[in-house]
């Protein structure tokens, strides 16, 4: 069975008809198409001057935004690959699932959520969307209007982790991904979806970031000093690293099923009993990153073949099977992490520091009246019908910047 027949035209149409492009040039497929828009959009280089967990000046060794999303986009084309989804569509979902993200990492996201009550809120998922859609410069309609990539809408069906507007999603979660003055382009791209679900291929892709995120952190944590991992020996560290697991990622989650999912993770070939800076212990580490994306990847993939059986799972056919006990040992290390780098003193001082800063170049932006916004913003603050309209364009300014263009438009602004 051909891409084709998995994929059908209604999957590789645009919102917008392209002309054919009179030179010549290689014959790509859409999937192919889009993936290299993603690769070439300005948002997409921008990450790598973006906040993963640790800030991008901190260390050369620690991961920031870009390096996080090419990791994700490996192990999600590898997941993908096997249970016969498109793999250039999930890569390029991997590829775009950050662009959205604003400076200071998800301290920045909470605070433009703040600053953008009066438009509709921010989400970085949403903002992911409309820069797809409306902010990236590559194509227009007959009206002018901005079309972001253009892409199809396959793929941007995969780019959307929360196919849901803010306030309708499951269980009460404060995630989304569209405005309402996007809902245009989202309703087209849902068309065909059944309610809110993802399609399989948003699906690896979310799996593929959780997946990257905590095996990743862990290790950037261990090599900055940040995590010694003995102290996980002692059951009142474990009590506040379950306590942190519960915070952020598992409310429901039980004492004994976390210490079970800890002691497999711990028990896989390579875990460091502790770590010396020296070239074999960095090469320890990257075994055990390694190991732990395969036995995760592979439980999922064989808990999914079980339920639907050996044929292709595209779109919207099928949902991705993670195992309980593979959700434990993903959210264990993410919490140990979470508790170890982004809990501490020092940490939560730069945070209240990161988001006074958001806040007053938001008030700086907001007082010069379009004046000191990118020239391509410019224009849509000018044509913004009410005050709503130009705070969202404030928003979507800020939302683009790097941490280090954060703090000079700060010192710029607001002297």
């Amino acid at each position: 069975m051909s891409w084709d027949d998995l994929y059908d035209d209604a999957a590789r149409a645009r919102f917008v008809d392209e002309p054919v492009k009179r030179v010549p040039a290689p014959e790509r497929t859409p999937f192919e198409r889009d993936r290299a828009r993603v690769v070439h959009s300005a948002s997409l280089r921008r990450l790598a001057a973006k906040t993963q967990v640790l800030g991008p000046q901190s260390d050369d060794f620690v991961r920031n935004r870009l390096t996080h999303s090419l990791e994700v986009a490996q192990v999600a084309r590898d997941l993908a690959y096997p249970l016969g989804c498109h793999p250039d569509l999930a890569e390029t979902a991997a590829l775009a699932h950050d662009l959205g993200h604003p400076p200071f990492g998800h301290n920045g996201e909470e605070a433009l959520d703040r600053l953008a009550a009066d438009c509709g809120g921010f989400e970085g998922n949403a903002q992911t969307l409309r820069i797809l859609t409306r902010l990236e410069a590559k194509s227009f309609d007959a009206d002018g209007r901005s079309l972001g990539l253009n892409l199809t809408r396959a793929t941007l069906d995969a780019c959307t982790k929360y196919p849901w507007r803010r306030g309708q999603g499951p269980g009460g979660t404060r995630k989304f991904g569209v405005y309402d003055d996007d809902l245009d382009v989202f309703t087209w791209l849902r068309a065909g979806a059944d309610g809110r679900g993802q399609c399989l291929e948003a699906q690896v892709m979310d799996f593929a970031d959780d997946v990257a995120y905590s095996v990743h952190d862990l290790e950037d944590g261990i090599v900055g000093g940040h995590i010694d991992l003995g102290r996980l020996d002692s059951s009142a560290e474990l009590s506040g690293v379950w306590d942190t697991v519960r915070d952020w990622y598992l409310p429901a989650a039980i004492d004994d099923d976390l210490a079970a999912a800890l002691g497999r993770v711990r028990g896989v070939r390579g875990w460091p009993r502790g770590y010396d800076g020296t070239r074999a212990g960095l090469a320890s580490l990257k075994n055990l990153t390694s190991d732990l994306i395969g036995i995760f990847c592979g439980s999922v993939h064989t808990a999914t073949r079980e339920r639907y059986g050996a044929d292709p799972l595209v779109r919207h056919e099928g949902d991705l099977v993670v195992p309980t006990g593979t959700l434990h040992e993903i959210v264990v290390l993410k919490g140990i992490a979470a508790h170890y780098v982004m809990r501490t003193e020092e940490r939560r001082l730069l945070m209240e520091r990161q988001r006074t800063l958001i806040e007053e170049l938001f008030e700086a932006l907001v007082a010069s009246n379009g004046t000191a916004l990118d020239a391509s913003l410019r224009q849509d603050h000018a044509e913004a019908a009410d005050d709503a309209g130009r705070t969202r364009v404030v928003i979507d300014q800020i939302a683009s910047l790097t941490d280090a263009s954060a703090v000079t438009w700060h010192d710029e602004l607001c002297r």
